[in-house]
């Protein structure tokens, strides 16, 4: 018996990526897989799908393995594709997958668990510690124009575009964000960082009812962007001449004097998540979605007298259904977010764009699409 059914959908081309690597070159290349590959059942696996990707977004994790090289002890040590946020359409599949077709729209949860260890077994698999991310290295990413996937983490997003498909990584990671946080209506929020994670939780917490809601950032532009999103928001340019204890008294004083119950840090930043501790209630909460350095000084006794709780989060998981019941039924419309569009030949210069704030890229997305598609 074949092991796949070969695609009905489009013609293949030929497989080409999107690689860095530890001298921090940036260019596009042959990948895997390929037709052949595919189509002689050489590389499909039991339970494998084969997606052509039509749909990806940069994230600051991917522009950090270029510049950097690392993310804390996941470290660039050959050459790497990168992307993890993506969708596409199936144009093959293994002979074992009965839960998929043959084209339909999916969007890839960039993810591949043990199933075997207490965070799988106790539903929390983003801690699986074997977990075998895309764009992580080693693991090559899922900015390719074709990509194997098990059909377990490929959702079905029917006529859902695919770039609103490839907006559902960022906001699973808000998503994630929110439901540990325990977000209740009428709490004051303060997010710190207008990038898309912040821009996506923004979204999320004015759908659940937060108020007053502040967003900061160091860019003047991102905070105009984030007013036109959202036009209830209130906005803070961050001074670095100024101490965590200023900035909080300045936060406070745009929410009309209310204190954040939640502080969601979006940046990673030492001087950020400072800031954010001394600007929440007491009792409040201090969530840090961003990625910072390996170690860094927070003020302990702040945290202590003030029982603020401060709590980090890794990734996401069982996001993704909620995720696109919320895009799908327009209580969330993250279209806007998207502000730049480049073909996957031209992927360079998107990394470019996305690198540089000055250049007012907030998600920029790669695109590998064919005539007709939507």
């Amino acid at each position: 018996m074949s092991s796949t059914s070969t695609t009905t959908v489009a013609p293949w081309k030929a497989n080409i990526g999107v690689y860095t690597n530890p001298a921090h070159d940036l260019w596009v290349g042959e990948a895997s897989p390929s037709k052949d590959e595919v189509e002689k059942g050489e590389i499909l696996k039991p339970g494998e799908v084969t997606v052509a990707i039509k749909s990806t977004g940069i994230c600051g994790s991917d522009v950090h393995f270029w510049h950097a090289g690392r993310i804390g002890p996941m470290v660039v040590e050959d050459a790497h594709i990168l992307g993890h946020e993506s969708a596409g359409i199936i144009i093959a599949k293994h002979f074992s997958v009965t839960t998929h077709e043959i084209g339909e729209r999916v969007a890839v949860e960039p993810n591949i668990i043990c199933g075997e260890c207490e965070p799988c077994l106790t539903g929390r698999y983003n801690g699986c510690v074997k977990v075998e991310f895309q764009s992580t290295p080693p693991i090559p990413g899922l900015l390719r124009r074709y990509v194997n996937h098990p059909a377990v983490w490929c959702h079905k997003i029917g006529d859902m575009s695919y770039e609103d498909g490839a907006l559902l990584e960022p906001l699973s990671v808000a998503l994630a964000g929110l439901q540990r946080a325990n977000v209740t209506l009428g709490d004051s929020v303060l997010i710190c960082g207008a990038g898309p994670i912040g821009l996506v939780t923004l979204a999320c917490i004015k759908a659940a009812g937060a108020e007053p809601i502040v967003i900061t950032d160091i860019d003047e532009g991102r905070l105009k962007f984030a007013k036109d999103f959202c036009p209830s928001v209130r906005t803070h340019k961050v001074d670095f001449s100024h101490t965590p204890e200023q900035f909080a008294e300045a936060v406070v004083k745009l929410a009309d004097g209310v204190e954040p119950a939640l502080a969601l840090e979006c940046t990673g930043v030492e001087s950020s998540i400072s800031g954010a501790i001394h600007a929440a209630k007491f009792g409040g909460k201090v969530f840090v979605t961003g990625v910072g350095k390996p170690e860094m000084k927070i003020p302990f006794m702040r945290l202590s007298t003030r029982e603020i709780d401060l709590q980090f989060q890794y990734r996401y998981a069982n996001t993704w259904p909620r995720a696109i019941r919320l895009l799908k039924g327009g209580v969330l419309d993250l279209t806007k977010l998207v502000t730049h569009r480049y073909e996957l030949e031209d992927a360079v210069n998107a990394f470019r764009v996305a690198a540089d704030p000055k250049q007012g890229g907030i998600k920029v997305m790669i695109k590998s699409m064919e005539e007709g598609d939507k």
